[in-house]
C-alpha cells in the first residue's frame, strides 16, 4: 500500500507553487485528504496564469529497490493523463522527485522524458509539454536525454 502524501504545499516548487497561487488552493487540496504517491489530483490555477494545476506526490528515492522508477513513470502518465481528461493543450512540469526526494538526475529525466514521449504519442488533447529546469545541470542532463 502506498503512503497516503498530503497536498499542503512545503518547500522548493511545490511551496512555490503554494505561494504563488493564493490561499485558495490551500483550501481546495484540504478537500483531497492527501494522494497516494503516484496519483494525481487536479485544482484551479487560482492566482497563477494557468487554468489548473495538477498534483501528484512523488516518489521518495530509496536505491530504487522500492519501486521508485515505476512510482515516477506513474507520476508523470497519471497527470498527463488528468490534462488529457480535462482539455489540457499544454502541460508543465518541474524534475520531479529530483530535488529533496533525492532521486538521481539522469534516471529521473529518462524517465520524464521517456514517459512524455511515449504520452503524447496517442494523445488526442495534450500537444505540448515543457519541461522547467531549476539549473544548468538539470536543463543539460534534460536536453541530453532528448538528443538519445
Amino acid at each position: 500500500m502506498l503512503p497516503i502524501q498530503h497536498l499542503m504545499g512545503g518547500g522548493g516548487v511545490d511551496g512555490a507553487i503554494h505561494r504563488a497561487a493564493g490561499p485558495g488552493l490551500y483550501a481546495a487540496c484540504l478537500k483531497f485528504h492527501g494522494c497516494p504517491t503516484s496519483e494525481a489530483r487536479i485544482t484551479s490555477g487560482f492566482n497563477l496564469p494557468a487554468n489548473y494545476i495538477i498534483h501528484t506526490p512523488c516518489p521518495i528515492w530509496h536505491g530504487g529497490h522500492n519501486s521508485e522508477p515505476e512510482l515516477l513513470a506513474n507520476s508523470y502518465l497519471n497527470s498527463l493523463q488528468l490534462a488529457e481528461d480535462n482539455g489540457c493543450h499544454s502541460v508543465v512540469f518541474p524534475s520531479i522527485s529530483t530535488g529533496v526526494y533525492a532521486f538521481p538526475l539522469e534516471k529521473a529525466a529518462k524517465i520524464a522524458v521517456n514517459t512524455i514521449h511515449n504520452f503524447l504519442m496517442d494523445s488526442q488533447v495534450v500537444d505540448m509539454v515543457m519541461m522547467v529546469c531549476f539549473d544548468p545541470e538539470t536543463l543539460a542532463v534534460y536536453q541530453n536525454q532528448l538528443h538519445l
